[in-house]
C-alpha cells in the first residue's frame, strides 16, 4: 500500500479546511444578498416587524464575518453562520403567520444541514439535521392550532414568494454543492498527482535499492526490518582487482578517475546481469560477485567463469580504457558462505566464510590477466574451459592450496573431443598453448 508522507496528509487537510471557510463565506454572502432583496420587499408590502428579522440576521451574520476575519476563529463563525441559517428562517415564518402565508420561507432553514455537511462533515451535520426535522415539526404544530388565516397578503403574492422562496433556496443549495464538487475535483486532481508523485519516488528508491542488494534480498528488507542472515552451502565467488590503478590516479584529475570507473564497474555490472549473477560490492578498485544466491541458474560456476573472462576482454578492448594499459588480476572460488545485510542507514550486503577469503588471496596472487580458481571450481567447470597446469600456493589460514590458471572457454567441437577422453591443444590469450586431456 502506498501512503501519503506527513507532509502531503497535512498539506491534504489544509486544503479542505481552505474549502469548508471559502464554501461557509459563500453561503453567508450569498444569503445576505438574499436578504437584502427580502428585507425590501417586506419593508414594502407594509409587513415592518417582520422585516425586522431579516435586517437583524444581516447585523449578526456581518458581524460573525468580521469577527472571523480579524480573530480566524472559523468554529465560531460557523456556529454563529449555521444556528442563523436554522432559526431566522422560522421566526420569518412565525412572525408572518403559517407556513402558507409566509410562501414557505422555513425552506431556508434547510441551509443549515446541508451547510453543516459541506463545510464540517457528515457527523456534525446530523445534530442540525435532527434540529431542522424538530423546527419543522414545531412550526406544523404552530400552523395547525395558532396560525391565523389572514394576513392581508393575497394569493398571487403568496404564489409569487413561494416560487421566490424555491427558486433562491435552490440556486444557493445548487451553488454551494457544486461548488463544494468542483473544489473536492480539485483536491482530488492534486492528490492523485502526488500520489503519481509518490509512486514515481518509490520506484526510485526500488531501483537505487536494487542496485544496491539483490532482488530477493531487497523483497524481504522492504516485507520486513529484521535480521536478514542466509547460509549458503554452495555458491561461487568472484574477486576482480584492476592492475596499475592505484598508479595512474596520480595522473588524473579526481572527475578523471571516477569517471574511469565509473566506465569500468558499470561494464562489469552489464556483464554480471547478463550472466544473471549477482553482484556484491566495489571495494576501491575491486570488484566483488557471486553466482549461486539465484537458484533459478544451475551452471552458476560457469557463469562466473564466463564473466571472468568476458571482464578480462573488456578492460583490454574497451576504446577508453586500452589507452590507460590497465589490466586485471581475478581470483574465483567456490563453497559455503554466510550471506546477510549489515548496517542500519548505509547498509550493504556482504558474504563471509572461507570461500570468500580464498577468492580474494587467490585474486592476490594472481598476475595482470590471471584468472586463478580453486581445485573445486576447476573440477566443476573443466569440461568447457581450458586451464593452465595446476600450481600450488600458500593461503593464509589454509597453508599449502592448488590453484588453476583459466586461460579460455572450449568451443563446442573442443568440449565434444574432451567428453570422449580425446587430448585437446588450445592457444589462450597471452599463455602460449596449453594441451589438456
Amino acid at each position: 500500500m502506498i501512503r501519503l508522507p506527513a507532509a502531503a496528509t497535512v498539506a491534504n487537510y489544509t486544503q479542505e479546511d481552505k474549502l469548508h471557510k471559502d464554501l461557509l463565506i459563500f453561503a453567508c454572502a450569498f444569503m445576505n444578498l438574499a436578504v437584502v432583496l427580502w428585507l425590501a420587499i417586506y419593508w414594502v408590502m407594509g409587513l415592518h416587524f417582520s422585516a425586522n428579522v431579516p435586517l437583524i440576521y444581516q447585523l449578526v451574520s456581518v458581524a460573525s464575518l468580521v469577527h472571523f476575519f480579524r480573530t480566524r476563529k472559523f468554529e465560531i463563525f460557523r456556529f454563529v453562520q449555521l444556528s442563523l441559517f436554522l432559526f431566522v428562517p422560522f421566526v420569518m415564518q412565525w412572525s408572518i403567520g403559517s407556513a402558507v402565508t409566509s410562501s414557505g420561507v422555513m425552506l431556508w432553514a434547510l441551509l443549515a444541514p446541508i451547510g453543516a455537511l459541506v463545510v464540517s462533515g457528515w457527523r456534525d451535520s446530523v445534530p442540525w439535521f435532527v434540529a431542522y426535522i424538530i423546527m419543522t415539526v414545531i412550526s406544523g404544530f404552530f400552523d395547525y392550532y395558532l396560525a391565523v388565516d389572514s394576513t392581508g397578503v393575497s394569493m398571487k403574492t403568496i404564489g409569487v414568494f413561494f416560487a421566490l422562496n424555491f427558486a433562491a433556496m435552490s440556486s444557493i443549495i445548487y451553488f454551494l454543492v457544486r461548488y463544494f464538487v468542483l473544489e473536492m475535483d480539485k483536491i482530488k486532481s492534486q492528490l492523485d498527482q502526488q500520489h503519481q508523485l509518490l509512486a514515481e519516488e518509490q520506484k526510485k528508491s526500488e531501483r537505487v535499492l536494487l542496485n544496491v542488494l539483490p532482488n530477493s534480498i531487497a523483497q524481504r528488507l522492504k516485507e520486513h526490518h529484521g535480521l536478514i542472515a542466509d547460509g549458503h552451502a554452495d555458491v561461487t565467488v568472484m574477486f576482480a582487482d584492476l592492475v596499475n590503478f592505484t598508479q595512474l590516479t596520480e595522473s588524473l584529475s579526481p572527475e578523471q578517475m571516477v569517471g574511469l570507473l565509473n566506465t569500468i564497474f558499470s561494464g562489469f555490472d552489464d556483464l554480471c546481469e547478463k550472466h544473471g549473477v549477482e553482484k556484491i560490492k566495489t571495494i576501491g578498485d575491486a570488484y566483488m560477485a557471486v553466482g549461486g544466491l539465484n537458484r533459478e541458474r544451475s551452471d552458476y560456476t560457469g557463469d562466473i567463469a564466463d564473466l571472468a573472462l568476458e571482464m578480462r576482454d573488456f578492460v583490454s578492448t574497451h576504446p577508453d580504457l586500452s589507452r590507460y594499459g590497465l589490466g586485471i588480476h581475478t581470483g574465483i572460488a567456490t563453497g559455503p558462505v554466510v550471506a546477510g545485510v549489515i548496517g542500519t542507514k548505509r547498509f550493504i550486503y556482504d558474504l563471509w566464510g572461507d570461500t570468500v577469503n580464498i577468492a580474494s588471496r587467490l585474486t592476490d596472487e594472481a598476475i595482470q590477466d590471471v584468472i586463478q580458481v580453486d581445485k573445486t571450481t576447476y573440477n566443476r567447470i573443466r569440461h568447457n574451459f581450458a586451464f593452465e597446469p595446476p600450481a600450488t600456493i600458500h593461503v593464509k589460514g589454509k597453508g599449502e592450496m592448488v590453484m588453476y590458471r583459466l586461460t579460455a572457454k572450449l568451443s563446442e567441437d573442443q568440449r565434444r573431443g574432451n567428453s570422449t577422453g580425446s587430448f585437446r591443444t588450445v592457444k589462450s590469450q597471452g599463455f602460449g598453448e596449453q594441451i589438456s586431456p
